[in-house]
């Protein structure tokens, strides 16, 4: 799929309440009046701009770590991955999520917080409400990593499970939440999410003078749609590829079709990118990736597996294969993606490492298919 005309969105898209300020520090004066001016700005309100984008940076300050940016392939290539496997949970979501529970009125944070999450999002939920002292209740899917519920349960959040279909989780996430006033913290869909997940992007363009191309993982869409925002809006001829797996590719289907298409949880659950296994995008997602993608590019199993593989050999990362999707374009999928003769550097997200060892130590064998 390739996207024609681009719209552009530059300033705030609404991040619902003003920031309260984080236990022990003063928050800044322009980060909340750049989430409050969203609000009165009609013109601007269909996409999160990078004015929402630099204020969830400021929140996220000595929490998500700057990750390193490290070399993939030959040096000539100018190939890089951002190693958000680096971060304190292993996986990019402590952005979002720490950002939407900071975003909680005081009140809100006493009652408590609850998600639905396969793992790394439930992950950053559990550490940002343990860091901003709220109760946390994950709902998560049982068969979901042993690694990541492990983590979940000792950042002190209570997991409720149920089957392994993302609808019947959203649902018993919503009736808890209703019968225990717990505040909802999305895993994609919420403006709060998607400017936090764009902090990766603000910090590539602020790191690669000569950016070319950010390929970017796709699952519910809020890292790709944050990355896509943040850079549409500072590099906006910077070439941007979403990636997916082949046996869950519901968001290349819907771009196509434009409207959001979704899976069946059977057909996602074949995947071995547990992290992309979301049936569909959301409204607020599927907007952003409509309006800012390039293109997204599909990879197979053979693909992810090499590419965790790969990942580990040249840039010494570990990779789940969720967050070898990208890694894995780039370097089986670099024609179809359009990254030929581009003339500058090449970002590839690795969005998470969280894998268990048993699984990881098999894809660490895995071959390696023949790059034409």
């Amino acid at each position: 799929m390739r996207r024609g005309d681009r719209s552009r969105t530059t300033g705030s898209a609404s991040l619902g309440r003003a920031v309260h300020p984080l236990p022990g520090r003063q928050a800044a004066s322009a980060i909340v009046t750049a989430i409050r001016r969203a609000a009165t700005t009609p013109a601007f309100a269909r996409l999160v701009g990078i004015d929402a984008i630099r204020a969830a940076a400021e929140i996220l300050r000595g929490v998500a770590t700057r990750t390193p940016l490290v070399p993939f392939g030959r040096p000539e290539q100018r190939h890089l991955l951002k190693a958000e496997s680096l971060q304190p949970i292993g996986a990019f979501k402590i952005r979002g999520a720490h950002v939407a529970i900071a975003s909680l009125s005081v009140r809100e944070r006493r009652f408590g917080v609850i998600t639905y999450s396969s793992g790394n999002h439930a992950q950053g939920v559990a550490r940002a409400a343990r860091l901003l002292g709220a109760p946390a209740v994950v709902v998560m899917p049982r068969g979901a990593p042993a690694v990541k519920a492990a983590r979940v349960a000792a950042d002190g959040a209570e997991i409720v499970w149920v089957g392994p279909g993302s609808a019947e989780r959203q649902a018993v996430a919503e009736a808890l939440a209703a019968e225990r006033g717990l505040a909802i913290i999305p895993p994609f869909d919420d403006d709060r999410i998607i400017a936090g997940q764009g902090t990766v992007g603000l910090e590539i363009v602020e790191d690669v003078p000569d950016l070319a191309a950010v390929l970017v993982p796709i699952g519910g869409g809020g890292l790709a749609s944050g990355v896509a925002a943040a850079v549409r809006a500072l590099r906006p001829r910077t070439r941007i590829v979403g990636v997916e797996p082949e046996l869950a590719a519901d968001a290349r289907d819907s771009l196509a079709a434009g409207r959001i298409v979704a899976w069946a949880p059977e057909q996602v659950g074949r995947t071995i990118a547990d992290g992309t296994r979301t049936v569909q995008l959301g409204r607020r997602t599927f907007a952003h990736l409509a309006a800012l993608l390039d293109d997204i590019v599909t990879v197979n199993e053979v693909e992810i597996a090499a590419a965790v593989r790969l990942v580990a050999e040249e840039s010494r990362l570990v990779a789940e294969p969720s967050g070898a999707l990208a890694p894995a374009a780039l370097r089986f999928r670099a024609a179809e993606a359009g990254l030929i003769g581009l003339g500058g550097s090449v970002v590839a997200v690795v969005s998470g490492g969280n894998v268990d060892p048993a699984q990881y130590r098999a894809l660490l064998d895995a071959p390696v298919p023949v790059v034409p």
